[in-house]
């Protein structure tokens, strides 16, 4: 009988713990590992172009941002995109947006994309000498980044920085 009633109370244990987790807790574990769990190399540019936006940032009384690899993943899917198209573009944004919602629980996503500079220095430049570029970088509602530069096969660099609020 006891072991009945052992039985029993572990069952209504159990029974009591799965319905007091709920679907969203579930998807915010997932959504933590996913965050995690991408595996990103940064190159020296990209360390540099992280630097010096969060320095910007600071320099004008702003937090800095954090790095989020599965933000950097999906910015460097759109840099091989623009050097396979062999141009840079905001093209299938929409698709970026939803996915950093869904994977990095982004509430808002913003992106800045160049092709052509040399250095670190000359991209960020570029960027916060363009008045919507600038919007992106000195936006306050961003908490988090990601970057990604590559090469096209004439050693011209495309750049990729995603923006969002979490």
């Amino acid at each position: 009988m006891k072991i009945f009633n052992l039985k029993l109370g572990y069952t209504i244990i159990l029974s009591i713990f799965l319905i007091s987790c709920s679907q969203d807790d579930d998807m915010l574990i997932d959504k933590t590992s996913t965050l995690t769990d991408v595996p990103v190399t940064y190159s020296p540019m990209e360390y540099q172009i992280l630097s010096l936006l969060n320095e910007h940032r600071g320099s004008v009384g702003l937090a800095v941002l954090e790095i989020i690899n599965v933000v950097s993943k999906e910015a460097e899917g759109h840099t091989d995109y623009m050097i396979q198209d062999g141009k840079p573009s905001h093209d299938n944004f929409p698709d970026r947006y939803k996915y950093l919602v869904e994977k990095a629980s982004a509430t808002k996503v913003g992106e800045n994309v160049a092709y052509g500079y040399s250095t670190a220095q000359a991209v960020v430049t570029a960027w916060i000498k363009s008045s919507g570029h600038r919007q992106n970088l000195e936006n306050t509602d961003y908490t988090h980044f990601g970057i990604s530069t590559k090469q096209n096969a004439e050693g011209r660099n495309y750049f990729t920085n995603i923006f969002i609020s979490r």
